[in-house]
């Protein structure tokens, strides 16, 4: 399969990166210095010339106080870009899976967010993430969004991803006690955002490891448990005291109604996936 990746610098497009190459897909990986995802003209372009398959949009602005502060950047970027790209595909005849985010939900119910939750995104990052998911609907049919949330794995700058990290130096490790999500090892999506793009059956899913939501806290703990490490602190602090430009849901944890339906077994449970990246070294 011919497959077209942006996002190519960040940490989930690199994992479908290779996760296609190790299927011997051919792969066109573009980050923004190969394409602006932003330009009609050069999106025209590359579509033009890689005639790709299927498209797997991993390109965002995820900065989410940053997107607060330049609410129009953060538009152009996740919400009119995401629009190019769908178009794009439409014309190459192909299949479009981009990813969104747990941010187009404000957190304020108990449990777990699925399909039949409506979108209340509280922060720009969430709202401009909301209008790409609608924006590539509207203009490719073939367009499947992949909401996710709390990702970590390999190259990631995160908390969540480097939290072992850092445990295995004996840093000290600040975590948010009360807010929750449901992790998500980025090679697990990886696999999943493949297997979506060949079923071709456009939709919302909703992807993350199996288990239980968790605080940062927990996350944490259960990183320092994995390392190795011992002695490692952790200090619980509560997300307002972090006094952010963007508001954060206090609970995004997610689950998927579609995905069983159409044959795809739940992913691993976060903890397997956990002990798996520790096990990277």
């Amino acid at each position: 399969m011919r497959i077209l990746i942006t996002g190519a610098g960040g940490m989930l497009a690199r994992a479908v990166a290779e996760h296609c190459a190790a299927r011997r897909d051919e792969v066109f990986a573009h980050d923004r210095r190969s394409l602006d995802i932003t330009c009609e003209q050069g999106v025209r372009e590359v579509f033009e010339r890689e005639r790709p398959e299927t498209v797997i949009n991993c390109a965002a602005w995820t900065d989410v106080d940053g997107c607060e502060l330049d609410p129009q950047r953060a538009f152009e970027v996740n919400s009119r870009a995401v629009g190019l790209l769908a178009a794009g595909a439409r014309v190459a005849g192909a299949s479009f899976v981009t990813v969104s985010t747990d941010y187009v939900f404000d957190g304020q119910q108990e449990g777990f967010y699925t399909q039949r939750d409506d979108p209340r995104p509280a922060s720009a990052y969430g709202s401009s993430k909301l209008e790409g998911e609608r924006l590539a609907q509207a203009t490719a049919a073939r367009t499947v969004v992949v909401r996710t949330g709390w990702l970590f794995g390999p190259g990631g700058r995160n908390f969540l991803a480097t939290a072992i990290e850092r445990a295995r130096r004996g840093e000290r490790l600040r975590a948010i006690v009360d807010a929750y999500g449901t992790p998500t090892y980025a090679p697990d999506l990886a696999a999943r955002l493949c297997e979506l793009a060949e079923l071709d059956l456009p939709g919302v899913y909703h992807v993350v490891n199996a288990g239980a939501g968790v605080s940062y806290a927990e996350f944490a703990r259960a990183a320092v448990e994995v390392s190795g490490a011992t002695g490692v602190e952790i200090e619980g602090i509560k997300m307002d005291a972090l006094a952010r430009p963007a508001p954060r849901p206090r609970n995004s944890r997610m689950r998927c109604l579609l995905s069983e339906a159409v044959g795809l077994q739940p992913l691993r449970d976060w903890r397997e996936a956990l002990a798996a990246f520790a096990a990277l070294g």
